[in-house]
């Protein structure tokens, strides 16, 4: 079932006011765990599907970041958040669909994306892009939740899936889409908090991609 951008947008629209409180408390720790790692990295990062922002102040002051969103409530509020707490690592934040980044190639030496590519329609293009604008041996990160073959929460993901556009997000997401991607090596695959619902995967941008 591919997700519709009308639907993404509509349901953010939804979520902005709520969601900082709901779904990003709930995956604080996943989210803090890969901004750790990113800050271990230099240079410039790019945060595709930034949200409301809550990854922002975790990033160090030696990162150059850049967020897009296709939601303009969700912006709105990490514009606000940015102001409020003077985030100077914070270089631009803009509207954006993922599937088609306005960046040239190879601008980026980190790209991630939390929480978000089971939320967007066609999500191999947007996996395609995000190799497109890192920069060859930089790398790729992705915390998002994918089905679960067996046990409680692949009947959960498997019984809320048709109700993606309702959602916001795809309950019965494959890894497939994400693999698919020639342009990236996967370089590790961990479990995510909480009760490893969801995984964490970084991949490498192939030198002769």
């Amino acid at each position: 079932m591919t997700m519709e951008i009308e639907a993404v947008d509509t349901s953010y629209r939804r979520w902005a006011p709520v969601y900082d409180r709901t779904f990003g408390a709930f995956s604080h720790r996943g989210r803090r765990r890969l901004v750790d790692y990113v800050n271990g990295r230099s240079g410039t990062v790019l945060d595709v599907g930034v949200g409301t922002g809550l990854a922002l102040r975790g990033y160090a002051p030696h990162l150059k970041v850049t967020g897009i969103d296709y939601s303009e409530a969700m912006l709105a509020r990490a514009r606000a958040r940015v102001e409020e707490l003077g985030l100077a690592q914070v270089v631009a934040l803009r509207q954006m669909d993922a599937r088609a980044l306005d960046f040239p190639d190879a601008s980026f030496d980190t790209v991630v994306a939390m929480h978000v590519i089971s939320v967007v329609p066609e999500p191999e293009r947007v996996v395609a892009e995000m190799a497109r604008v890192c920069r060859p041996g930089g790398e790729v990160l992705i915390l998002s939740h994918f089905l679960h073959e067996k046990g409680t929460l692949g009947f959960l993901g498997r019984r809320f899936g048709p109700l993606a556009n309702q959602l916001g997000w795809h309950s019965d997401f494959p890894k497939d889409p994400v693999l698919s991607c020639r342009a990236l090596e996967v370089v590790e695959e961990l479990p995510s908090p909480p009760m490893g619902m969801f995984t964490r995967l970084r991949m490498r941008k192939r030198a002769e991609a």
